[in-house]
C-alpha cells in the first residue's frame, strides 16, 4: 500500500478533490454543517487553482508574490472579488464569473454563518451549498482541465 500524500505536498487539484471526498463522507453521515465548510474550502481551492494558472502559467508571475496575493486576498470572496474579476475583466471568462456570483455569495454566505457564528444547517441548506460548489468548481477546473468532473454528494 502506498502512503498517503502529505496534504501539504498535494497539487490544488488533489487538494479540492480530497476536500470534495471529505464533503461526500460527512454528507452520508448526515453532518450538514460540515459538508458546507468541506465544500466550501474546495470551491475556495478551485478559485487558487484558477488564479495560480492565470498569475504563475500564464503571465509568469512568481510564485511567491502568488501565494501572498491568494493569502490578502483571504476566502472565497476576496479571491472572487479582488482577484478573479480583475484577472478576467473584459475577457470571455468574465461573463461566466459574473454568471457566478450569486452562487459565491451564497456559499461564502453559509460558510461564514457556521465559521463565525457557529451556526447550524440543515440538509436543504447543505445540499443547496454543494450543487453550487459543484457547479463552480467544475467551471473553474474545466477551463483548464477539460472533462473534470467531481463525485454526485445526494
Amino acid at each position: 500500500m502506498t502512503p498517503k500524500k502529505d496534504y501539504s505536498e498535494r497539487t490544488d487539484i488533489e487538494k479540492i478533490v480530497s476536500n470534495w471526498k471529505k464533503a461526500k463522507g460527512l454528507y452520508e453521515r448526515e453532518e450538514w454543517s460540515t459538508v458546507i465548510i468541506r465544500a466550501s474550502t474546495a470551491v475556495e481551492l478551485s478559485a487558487n487553482f484558477v488564479i495560480r494558472e492565470e498569475l504563475q502559467n500564464n503571465k509568469n508571475i512568481d510564485e511567491e508574490f502568488v501565494t501572498h496575493l491568494l493569502i490578502w486576498a483571504n476566502g472565497i470572496r476576496g479571491k472572487f472579488d479582488k482577484l478573479l474579476k480583475p484577472i478576467f475583466k473584459e475577457s470571455d471568462f468574465e461573463k461566466e464569473l459574473k454568471s457566478l456570483n450569486k452562487k459565491v455569495q451564497d456559499i461564502n454566505k453559509e460558510r461564514n454563518s457556521i465559521a463565525h457564528s457557529g451556526q447550524f444547517k440543515s440538509k436543504s441548506t447543505a445540499t443547496k451549498v454543494v450543487k453550487e460548489s459543484k457547479l463552480i468548481i467544475e467551471i473553474f477546473l474545466n477551463k483548464y482541465n477539460t472533462g473534470f468532473t467531481l463525485d454526485e454528494i445526494n
